[in-house]
């Protein structure tokens, strides 16, 4: 393929990983991100499946180790703060995966590994874009224009560049949620266990361990999808203290820390749904293009098998066409396995009542007690994962990959 100049944008997991990827199949990049740097904030995220196969062959994968967040387990809790269920890292039903890690701890993994041979352009976006027979003239805020090859957008769910070329295309998928995130001091309470608490009017605390001596707190409700919508960060704060005061547990605990947040995160929870992903010269890779929401646990996986499959699909085609047809191709179909969920979910999770709260904390109960976990192990359960496949070739010489299970 003769396009050896390509143009990334967004400096997350997915800009990241595919412009290693590039780089090593030979492709000149340049990264350019809106934020003035790197983007450190967020929540753990895990590297499993694909992502943890591709950070492997990356070599990277003990450095992510390394990072772990410390988080040993899962435990629910009632209001009172009274244990009612307990998963392990090891049991197949926890959310704590082998690596856990911080998504600011991975971005800056991710950086480090590529700042040598990428440039990175921050403070910087796309206002304009022009494609022609010969490449893409694209235009940047800082008033710099340039051509390019190829561009792609390795942006988040509300991607500027996405929607300067495929318009009004994308659909969202709203799942009746609101979510929050922001770091929190250490309490007493606090352990090396997430604790997740439910609450009535639908709302569902959680707070984790992480490795630098503070916790991560989550706040998900539900709510009318334009609700809370194009709220400055001061009214933001505001909602989610009225939302949460007098529910109990630690909401006042968080309400003194959502008032002081330096990081806070809140906004809607939508899966991403478009029916193509390239225009051209122009391609879509990870949150722009299918965003499976924090609900699913497979924003890690997408973006960094997406990020693999769309370099190494370039890297053999004989045009750039032909490389991104390859790309959705594989792509999609576990897109579309990773964007179901199973029926009920999440509403079911989120009961309004205080009934509907404690029914749900005796299901939860019940499934993690020893007669419970002793049918599921009879069965396979306690050993099985949800099955998801996809083929991550062996583009280059670093080594095979069979189709796998994840």
């Amino acid at each position: 393929m003769k396009e050896k100049k390509i143009l990334i944008t967004g400096a997350s997991i997915a800009g990241p990983t595919l412009a290693y990827w590039l780089n090593h199949y030979g492709f000149e990049v340049t990264l350019v991100e809106r934020a003035p740097g790197l983007r450190l904030g967020g929540q753990n995220i895990d590297v499993k499946g694909p992502a943890q196969h591709v950070s492997r062959k990356m070599g990277i994968e003990e450095i992510i180790r390394s990072k772990n967040t410390t988080e040993t387990g899962l435990r629910f809790v009632n209001v009172k703060n009274k244990t009612i269920a307990e998963f392990p890292k090891e049991s197949a039903l926890s959310m704590t995966q082998e690596l856990e890690i911080l998504r600011g701890d991975l971005v800056q993994i991710l950086y480090d590994l590529t700042k040598d041979s990428v440039e990175y352009r921050f403070d910087e976006h796309i206002t304009a874009l022009t494609q022609t027979n010969e490449g893409v003239d694209v235009a940047f805020s800082s008033g710099e224009a340039e051509r390019f090859d190829l561009v792609v957008s390795a942006e988040g769910i509300g991607s500027h560049t996405r929607k300067l070329v495929f318009e009004n295309e994308a659909k969202f998928n709203y799942l009746g949620l609101y979510t929050a995130y922001l770091t929190v001091a250490k309490s007493d309470t606090d352990s090396d266990w997430a604790r997740w608490c439910n609450t009535k009017g639908g709302i569902v605390f959680m707070i984790r361990p992480d490795n630098y001596g503070s916790a991560r707190a989550s706040i998900t409700f539900t709510a009318e999808e334009d609700e809370y919508n194009d709220l400055s960060l001061e009214q933001q704060k505001a909602a989610l203290i009225k939302r949460i005061k007098g529910c109990g547990w630690e909401s006042e605990r968080l309400i003194k820390e959502i008032d002081q947040a330096k990081d806070l995160y809140f906004d809607r929870v939508s899966q991403v749904k478009l029916p193509r992903w390239s225009e051209g010269r122009v391609a879509i890779v990870g949150d722009a293009a299918y965003c499976a929401t924090p609900i699913a646990g497979k924003g890690t996986d997408l973006s960094m098998a997406g990020a693999y499959i769309l370099a190494g699909e370039l890297s053999c085609a004989k045009t750039y066409q032909d490389g991104f047809a390859a790309y959705e191709r594989k792509m999609r179909p576990y897109v579309q396995s990773c964007q179901k969920l199973p029926p009920g979910i999440p509403k079911l999770v989120y009961p309004q009542s205080k009934i509907g709260v404690k029914i749900l904390n005796s299901v939860v109960s019940l499934i993690a007690s020893r007669p419970a976990k002793w049918l599921m192990g009879l069965f396979g359960g306690e050993k099985k994962a949800v099955k998801e496949e996809i083929y991550l070739a062996d583009y280059g010489n670093e080594f095979a990959a069979e189709l796998k299970n994840w």
